[in-house]
């Protein structure tokens, strides 16, 4: 029987160069979404899908990042005085439990699959997750929920997947298909960033996993690959050679790119007009800037 996925990694010690000025003071995953930080979106796809333990892979400069999800006595009190209870049962989301979340350092830049090295000592042998929160994910079910979901039925090593054009699927990990069922893949292989001509699909990985302990062995005898980094990729792909238990999953839902600003600033648009309180006046606004600027033109 496969074990339920209770715990989830969030590497976070990136330094957001791409969001400079705005990442110098603070953490780019508090950049917010109309009114919600990456990161809790992240925090609540995690919770929707079951997982109890957050583990944070930090780095300097990321205190922000710690005191968001602590209480605020002095906030929560004005709020009462006044009233405000609908901010307060906002405000309440942003809280975690003593002991629910933990924080480690990653001292040096050295790649994704370092920073889920990271963490190995607050796993046992129990499937985890790995989500990143750069990757924010409109969907109706939640997608790792979705993903979990199917991780019960299949066990073994999960990654979520999404069609891409062609001449796109250089810019993604894209997987080998040893079957095709559907929602769910068999992989045969990973391939990072392949050329057009050369990608063995139009599956791309994204950025959520589940993962065996035996990617925790693999990264820690994995040296170093592309661009000086350890890379979770390689772990896997050495997970399918092995024990050809890797699998890739069709998502339901539209992903966006947070770690980029146009990705960023597309979410943005889109997960405002998903808000009834706000959609009638921002989509009067777009229509009208749009046909401002074709009248310019």
């Amino acid at each position: 029987m496969t074990k339920r996925v209770t715990k989830a990694i969030f590497p976070v010690a990136g330094l957001g160069t791409r969001f400079l000025p705005a990442t110098k003071s603070i953490p780019k995953e508090i950049m917010t979404l109309v009114d919600r930080p990456l990161i809790q979106y992240a925090i609540d796809e995690a919770r929707a899908a079951g997982i109890k333990e957050f583990i944070f892979v930090t780095s300097r400069g990321k205190s922000a990042l710690e005191d968001y999800f602590d209480h605020s006595p002095e906030l929560e009190s004005a709020l009462r005085a006044k009233g405000k209870d609908d901010l307060l049962k906002v405000l309440d989301s942003t809280n975690m439990d003593s002991g629910a979340i933990a924080y480690l350092r990653q001292h040096k830049a050295l790649g994704l699959g370092h920073a889920v090295w990271c963490a190995r000592r607050l796993l046992a042998d129990e499937p985890f997750a790995v989500i990143l929160p750069d990757d924010v994910i409109a969907a109706e079910t939640p997608c790792l929920q979705q993903m979990v979901e199917a991780h019960a039925e299949t066990g073994g090593n999960m990654v979520a997947a999404m069609e891409v054009p062609a001449e796109k699927a250089s810019a993604y990990g894209v997987l080998d298909i040893r079957e095709d069922m559907g929602t769910v893949v068999s992989v045969k292989g990973m391939v990072e960033k392949p050329p057009m001509d050369e990608a063995p699909s139009n599956l791309a990985v994204i950025g959520r996993y589940i993962l065996t302990p035996n990617i925790m062995q693999n990264l820690h005898q994995i040296k170093t690959g592309a661009g000086g980094e350890v890379q979770l990729t390689d772990a896997i792909a050495q997970e399918i050679e092995t024990s050809g238990n890797v699998f890739g999953f069709r998502f339901r839902g539209q992903r966006f790119d947070c770690g980029s600003k146009a990705g960023f600033l597309q979410a943005t648009v889109a997960f405002g007009l998903a808000r009834a309180e706000l959609r009638d006046e921002f989509s009067q606004y777009l229509g009208e800037m749009v046909a401002t600027r074709n009248a310019a033109q």
